[in-house]
């Protein structure tokens, strides 16, 4: 954010369009332990891409066993419909997820590590170094395959276990997966503690060697403060972020933290701010609708429920 020449903030340099990556159907659902149904997934995954949202995480190919709720990765893959401008993703964690992926014709997948050597044990039991050495051959196999391949780094910020992550950590983990062959580096808040002085450090800290455009961020908003480190993002000059319809989800190896960045306020607000999505919202809320229903609860996101209010008074109020 500049100052203009009447002395008041401006909002001029910031991106003037945005990609969202929208991860409800993986980050989001694999941690509600109500099992959602294959058809139920697949109506909410083909609502999501009717939105507008060029990228959309559909699913994980992690042992079911570890988690359940993701355990039909390969039967949602073979059902979604092919729609042009949407490209559907999936995590895989191993050399195994990666065959089970290409068996069910995915043809962009994910990879997973951390800042955080706390965290990354206890969430896929390895070293940073060794989750890096896990991924290398999954990422040549998969180029070999005509995939494209993203990567993720959880815990950028604040760890539950280690506290606060040094900057230097995360860069070298980000330049470690890019040299890879990772094509973007996905920065994750895992337990939505970040605060804007965090991102303008860390993510500051990783531009001054990692080009803008190799880099999306990803946040929770447990502590309220998800958007206000969007606009840190998007004054740092980041043009991708993550996002959750409604609001989906939270970490289920990190204490605490609560659903992530909801896709519908994410899409107000930068609508407000003139910076073009392609995503239409009230599509999006028709999608986390589907999946409000079936868990039968209230989800987080406030334009969601704003949305749903506004049609329940003019349904109302129709003759």
């Amino acid at each position: 954010m500049s100052i203009s020449a009447t002395g008041l903030p401006s909002l001029n340099g910031l991106p003037t369009a945005v990609k969202i990556v929208e991860v409800g159907p993986r980050d989001g659902l694999q941690n509600e332990a109500l099992p959602i149904d294959t058809a139920t997934k697949i109506d909410f995954i083909t609502k999501l891409a009717e939105a507008g949202l060029p990228e959309v995480e559909a699913s994980s190919f992690v042992s079911p066993k570890a988690i359940p709720q993701l355990g039909d990765a390969v039967a949602v893959f073979q059902q979604l419909p092919q729609r042009l401008g949407t490209v559907f993703s999936a995590l895989v964690p191993n050399s195994k997820g990666l065959e089970r992926a290409i068996q069910a014709g995915v043809k962009r997948i994910a990879v997973f590590t951390a800042a955080s050597e706390s965290f990354t044990k206890r969430n896929i039991n390895m070293s940073i170094q060794d989750s890096l050495d896990t991924f290398a051959p999954v990422v040549k196999d998969a180029h070999a395959a005509g995939m494209s391949v993203r990567g993720y780094v959880s815990t950028a910020f604040v760890c539950p276990y280690e506290g606060k992550i040094a900057k230097e950590k995360v860069r070298e983990v980000t330049e470690n997966l890019l040299a890879m062959g990772v094509d973007e580096v996905s920065l994750g808040d895992t337990i939505g503690a970040a605060t804007p002085k965090d991102v303008v450090e860390t993510v500051g800290y990783v531009l001054q060697t990692v080009p803008k455009d190799k880099i999306a961020l990803h946040f929770h908003d447990t502590y309220g403060t998800a958007l206000a480190n969007v606009l840190t993002g998007l004054q740092l000059g980041i043009a991708k972020f993550d996002s959750s319809a409604g609001g989906l989800g939270g970490c289920p190896y990190a204490p605490g933290a609560s659903g992530n960045l909801a896709t519908e306020d994410l899409v107000y607000m930068l609508n407000g701010m003139g910076i073009q999505t392609g995503v239409d919202l009230n599509k999006v809320a028709d999608a986390s609708l589907v999946i409000e229903k079936q868990l039968g609860k209230t989800l987080p996101s406030k334009q969601l429920q704003r949305i749903k209010a506004s049609r329940a008074a003019r349904a109302s109020a129709a003759p």
